[in-house]
Parts: structure tokens; C-alpha cells; sequence
């Protein structure tokens, strides 16, 4: 049996930010720049994840570095899209990356997935310093040397105070997510306030920096969680698809430990444990070769903690994205039910709530926080695709409010589609959980609005008029007279009662402007007609009428609390009036 060795493995650095905030452009600008300034094949692109090795960020960062030694290897960044990468890789529970960088365009600010990047972060606890981009966009922007103190300072004054226009907008916008801020190089303690790089990713102006301080926070802050084993290998499912030739594979992330070819995996489903044997390990070749067509990968035999890993083995189909992975060399009883611990989607729920559809366990819990912190309470999550099992299911709950799924980054199977069209399920499908957060609170309102309008439907409500002596049209068999309403609203079909207490009639129909309606409300002058009265016996020019509540209506309508201020008041003075004849009235 070999022997284990400990040794500091290179720290797992997530990129997250807001679509075209510069994610991509960053990544593709270390890389070249650390393949040209490399000494010796040293940078070498995995699946889903690019490493720099420390000889090329010394090279990048040049005098930035000059007389520095680090023990760390390098940087290891996971480079798939954005924040969806980050809620995937998860170990023990928590995120896997070791530090994180937020990309924010200057210009721009904070935009929705930036939003829901830096509260990500904030949830799994995640060091995280902040990249604000695109500063040669900012009008009048020259490109200097040194240091960033110098470049700013180099800038004419409607260039730099533009520049800290931004910055301060910047820096008010983290305070208020619960950070302290500030550029780097004012920062006296990394511990306490969040350093912000200011950087062009399509110049390179900045990176040098970034890199420093990455490598600098890294050396101080993780050096002891980022000492592992040649030991048993661990990871996290990054991806799992289908690859011409291959079949399927699952691309993860390694992050302690070793696997070799002839490793028996252990795998997360959302089932049992997968058990399965590796057929290969494959890994891209480095980038100054990557554009090589004859061959895609390397066939390996040996990988060490951290990288990236495309592994192909059987009967992967179930395997789940942000799932475990684990090499199996002692105890496998002991690792399957660990697997299956950490595969399970331990979340808290309400007997009723909303339903959380999503592609990860990850996700999930993103969803999930976001979700209470709202105050939405949650009846049933799940990983996997939308069916049309899960939109009969919704549809079959009372509260019309909580017939709603989120589905995040999964298909809706076309059946689905099909049942949905034909129930009132509100389905919030979307690939930000921002946005779904965004439009729920929107059409939360709406729909508040419209079930208060039906539920106000169900009870006569108060209303108070007065007869415009002007206007009598016809004097009974209806009677039709012209009316202000004071307060409250009037309907077609209401009864009418007098300041006495007597009711006098009905209305039998409302007209404006000659065209018929059904409701008058407070300010509106309007003509009704009115069965059962004669004008100059029971009503006549100037009286105030009030509508005729039942008693069980004033009961409820009172509890119920949805009345305004002028329609309370209108209410108190039925009350009054009815309790003349009976003290108990409305009680």
C-alpha cells in the first residue's frame, strides 16, 4: 500500500458575476497571458476549471512579487458559467470553492445575477474580493503603468472623479449587502473589509494585482484547510452529458486526495449510491495545445487533488450535477451511506407553501434561502425536470396563492407544458434566482390585489350618497334621480336606507354619461334608478342614503380589515344608525 503524503494543494477560485460582466473575458486573459509568460509547460486547461501554476502568476505579477515566496502551487479557477458553477460545487455542505472573485462592471453595477452572486456567497460563507471591470470604458480612461493607486492618480481630473463616482457607488452598494469595501491598497485589515481590484479584463490593466492578492489572501487565510492527502480521492460532480464516443461522463471537481485508473467510484444519485469502475480518466490537453484536432484528451492513469476530471465509467446516468464523488479503498459500506447522507436534500419544509423545482442540490439550497428570506413558505422541493405530475399536484392546492412553482435551470417536459396551459398554476421559470424572486414579489402583489376585488365582490359594502335635487328623471315605478356618492360605492342591486334607519328601496341600475354601470364609487355623480320609492314621499332632493348592510356583512368586514379610511367611516355611521333600533347591532 503507498504511503500518504500531505502536501498544500492550490486553492479552488470561483469566478461569479452578472452576464457580459466579464467572467469569461477574465479567465481567457489569464490564461493567455500566463501561457505566454510561462517558463515551462505549466498551465494546463481541465474539464471546467484552468490552472495557474505559481511560476506563471510570479511572471504576470512581476516586481508585484519581486522578493515574495509562496508555499501554495498556483490557482486552480473554476471557469463554467457564473454562479450556477458555484451552487454545484459543494463539499461537506458547503461551497467548494476556497475564494471567489465578483466581477462587477463599473459602468454598470450591481445587475440581477450580481446580486444573487455576492448573496450566494454571503450564504455559504465564501472569502470573496471584488473585480470592478470595464474601467477603459469609463470616458476619457488611459491606460498607464504601475500599480492602480498610480493609474488613477494618473487619470485628468473629469476621468478620476468619474472613476470615484463609480467606485463610491460601488462601495455603497456592498455595505449594503453587509460588507465593508474599499480599493485594495487602502485595505488595513483583509479580514474585515472586502478589497476591491479595479481591472480591464480585454486589457489586462489590473490583472497583475488580482492575481497578487488572490495568491496573498490564499498564502495568510487557507493554508491549513488547503493541506490535503495522497490519500482516497474526493470531489464534487460538476456535470454530467453525453460525449461522442464516450457516452456518458461526468466532468467534477477534485479536491483532496488522488484517483487512479483502476479506482472503483463511488457516486450520488438521487437514489442509491452508484457504485461503478473507472474506464478512463481524461483531462484536456494543455492550451497552447488545446487547438490540436486530432485529439481532444489525454488518456491518464493518476490525477491529484485539485483539478478538473472528465471520467467515463458505466451506468452514470443517474448520477446527479453538485452530487459527491468518492474512490472507494477501504470501508465502502461506511462510504455509501456518507454518500447517501451527503446526496439527500435536507431542507426543512411547511405543511403548505410553494413547490422548488432545480437542477442541483446546490441550487436548491440557494433557492431555498433566498425563498425564506422572503418569508415564501416551501411545502415540497426537488432536483429533476419539470413533469406533468408536479402541475396536477399544484393545481390540486386551495390557496390560489400558493398554487406557484420556481423551476430553476430545468426542463419543462412538453406534457407539462401542455398541462399547464389549462390550470391555474403560475409557473416561475427561470436560469437567475434573482429574477424569479423578482417577478414572484411582482405577481404576488397582482394577485393579492385580485383576490381582495373578488373577496370584496362576496360582501355588500358601505356606501354613502346624496339626492342632487336637479336631476329627478322619473319620480317612481323606478324612480330615477341623480346621485353624488360621498363615500364607499354604491352597486345595482343593493338595498337603500334613510338617516332613520328605514329602508326605502332598491337600486335597480346605475347609468354614466347615459351608458349603464355596474358600481359608482366616492366622487363619481351618477344617475340610478330605484324600486319601491316615489320621490317627495319616502326621498326627496338633498337627502343622504346609505346602503342597507345586512349585519353578518358589518361583522365581516370588520374583522376582515379590508375597508379604507373613508369607507370605515361611512360603515360607523350604519353601524350608528342601525343600533338606534338595536344596541347589539354589528357587535
Amino acid at each position: 500500500m503507498a504511503k500518504t503524503v500531505t502536501y498544500t494543494r492550490q486553492p479552488i477560485v470561483s469566478v461569479l458575476g452578472h452576464v457580459d460582466h466579464g467572467k469569461t473575458t477574465l479567465l481567457d486573459f489569464i490564461r493567455g497571458t500566463a501561457v505566454a509568460s510561462r517558463e515551462s509547460g505549466a498551465i494546463t486547461q481541465h474539464i471546467g476549471a484552468t490552472e495557474v501554476p505559481i511560476d506563471a502568476i510570479y511572471n504576470v505579477c512581476g516586481t508585484l512579487l519581486s522578493g515574495k515566496k509562496f508555499s501554495l502551487p498556483g490557482l486552480l479557477f473554476i471557469d463554467t458559467p457564473g454562479h450556477h458553477a458555484f451552487t454545484t460545487l459543494r463539499a461537506r455542505g458547503g461551497s467548494l470553492a476556497d475564494l471567489a472573485v465578483l466581477i462587477v462592471d463599473v459602468n454598470e453595477g450591481f445587475r440581477p445575477q450580481t446580486h444573487e452572486s455576492i448573496n450566494i456567497l454571503k450564504q455559504y460563507k465564501t472569502p470573496f474580493i471584488v473585480a470592478a471591470n470595464k474601467i477603459d470604458k469609463i470616458s476619457g480612461w488611459q491606460k498607464g503603468e504601475g500599480v492602480a493607486k498610480a493609474r488613477i492618480g494618473s487619470q485628468r481630473v473629469p476621468t478620476k472623479t468619474l472613476f470615484e463616482e463609480k467606485l463610491y457607488e460601488l462601495i455603497g452598494i456592498i455595505y449594503d449587502k453587509g460588507f465593508e469595501s474599499d480599493t485594495y491598497y487602502k485595505v488595513k485589515d483583509f479580514r474585515k473589509t472586502l478589497p476591491i481590484i479595479p481591472i480591464s479584463a480585454k486589457t489586462g490593466e489590473g490583472i497583475p494585482e488580482l492575481l497578487m492578492v488572490l495568491v496573498g489572501l490564499a498564502q495568510r487565510f487557507l493554508e491549513e484547510q488547503l493541506t490535503t492527502e495522497t490519500g482516497a480521492g474526493k470531489g464534487t460532480v460538476l456535470e454530467v452529458k453525453e460525449d461522442v464516443g464516450l457516452g456518458t461522463t461526468v466532468d467534477a471537481i477534485i479536491y483532496s486526495g488522488t484517483i487512479r485508473k483502476e479506482d472503483i467510484l463511488v457516486f450520488g444519485t438521487q437514489d442509491e449510491p452508484l457504485i461503478t469502475k473507472i474506464k478512463a480518466l481524461l483531462k484536456p490537453k494543455p492550451l497552447d495545445e488545446i487547438r490540436d484536432p486530432r485529439e481532444r484528451f489525454d488518456n491518464i492513469d493518476e490525477i491529484h487533488a485539485a483539478c478538473g476530471i472528465k471520467i467515463s465509467a458505466t451506468n452514470l446516468d443517474d448520477v446527479v450535477p453538485g452530487a459527491p464523488l468518492r474512490v472507494a479503498r477501504d470501508d465502502i459500506d461506511e462510504l455509501i451511506r456518507e454518500i447517501k447522507e451527503q446526496s439527500k436534500v435536507n431542507i426543512e419544509l411547511d405543511k403548505d407553501g410553494i413547490f422548488i423545482k432545480a437542477d442541483t442540490i446546490g441550487s436548491l439550497e440557494a433557492l431555498v434561502k433566498e425563498s425564506r428570506d422572503r418569508g415564501i413558505h416551501i411545502r415540497k422541493v426537488e432536483i429533476g425536470n419539470l413533469s406533468k405530475r408536479d402541475i396536477v399536484e399544484t393545481n390540486a392546492i386551495v390557496n390560489p396563492l400558493e398554487r406557484v412553482i420556481f423551476s430553476f435551470n430545468v426542463k419543462v417536459l412538453p406534457e407539462a407544458k401542455e398541462e399547464l396551459a389549462g390550470t391555474d398554476v403560475t409557473l416561475f421559470d427561470e436560469d437567475v434566482i434573482y429574477t424569479i424572486m423578482e417577478n414572484y414579489d411582482v405577481w404576488v402583489e397582482k394577485k393579492k390585489a385580485e383576490l381582495e376585488r373578488e373577496r370584496r365582490q362576496d360582501y355588500i359594502h358601505p356606501g354613502m350618497i346624496k339626492f342632487l335635487p336637479e336631476y329627478v328623471f322619473r319620480v317612481s315605478h323606478p324612480a330615477v334621480i341623480g346621485v353624488r356618492v360621498l363615500a364607499g360605492r354604491i352597486k345595482d342591486g343593493i338595498r337603500l336606507m334613510r338617516e332613520d334607519g328605514k329602508v326605502i328601496g332598491t337600486i335597480k341600475g346605475i347609468q354614466s354619461e347615459n351608458k349603464p354601470i355596474e358600481e359608482a364609487i366616492q366622487g363619481q355623480e351618477v344617475a340610478i334608478s330605484v324600486e319601491g320609492v316615489t320621490v317627495g314621499r319616502q326621498i326627496k332632493g338633498e337627502d343622504i342614503l346609505y346602503t342597507a348592510l345586512p349585519e353578518s356583512d358589518a361583522k365581516k368586514l370588520k374583522e376582515m380589515d379590508v375597508l379604507n379610511i373613508d369607507e370605515k367611516d361611512v360603515l360607523n355611521k350604519i353601524i350608528e344608525i342601525k343600533r338606534k333600533g338595536d344596541k347589539f347591532w354589528g357587535m
